[in-house]
């Protein structure tokens, strides 16, 4: 077996991996710049508004003190690796390598967020009058979609 025939066809999902990652951190950047004074109201239930979470999903051990860093950072570093190893094993399976690329490009955004600036930028806030569902960003929700793909293939049994 030659060495690119084992990495052949996986392209395409680190490509997708690697945009999403660049989406993220450029509306991040742009989150950053344009709403550092405020926030934008878009809709009645739908505004941007400029936020740093030290912890993970809910702001979940955002008050724990920092070693959440550590964790959150060596989490993502593992998982993305694993689900890596996953897209170079299953590159025909386009279910599972979809999901895979969608949380690796998430995983990875919010790590070099962490890196960066000590804590993740959110800036997507949806709400109904006073009642605000936390606040998230677009790594976020490829991870949300990556893993519901994931989900799906496995309540499925399996089949793509």
């Amino acid at each position: 077996m030659q060495p690119s025939s084992r990495t052949g066809g996986a392209a395409r999902w680190f490509l997708i991996a690697l945009a999403v990652f660049a989406a993220d951190q450029a509306a991040k950047a742009w989150a950053n710049a344009a709403l550092a004074d405020g926030w934008i109201e878009v809709t009645g239930f739908f505004s941007l508004v400029l936020l740093r979470n030290t912890g993970s999903a809910f702001s979940f051990l955002a008050d724990a003190g920092g070693w959440q860093q550590l964790f959150f950072g060596a989490a993502a570093v593992g998982i993305s690796a694993f689900l890596g190893a996953l897209i170079l094993r299953h590159r025909t399976d386009a279910l599972l390598c979809t999901g895979c690329a969608l949380v690796i490009g998430g995983a990875l955004g919010n790590l070099a967020d962490r890196l960066l600036a000590g804590a993740v930028t959110d800036f997507l806030d949806f709400h109904i009058g006073a009642l605000h569902w936390p606040a998230f960003n677009i790594a976020d929700a490829a991870i949300v979609a990556g893993v519901a793909l994931l989900c799906w293939k496995e309540l499925k049994g399996g089949r793509s």
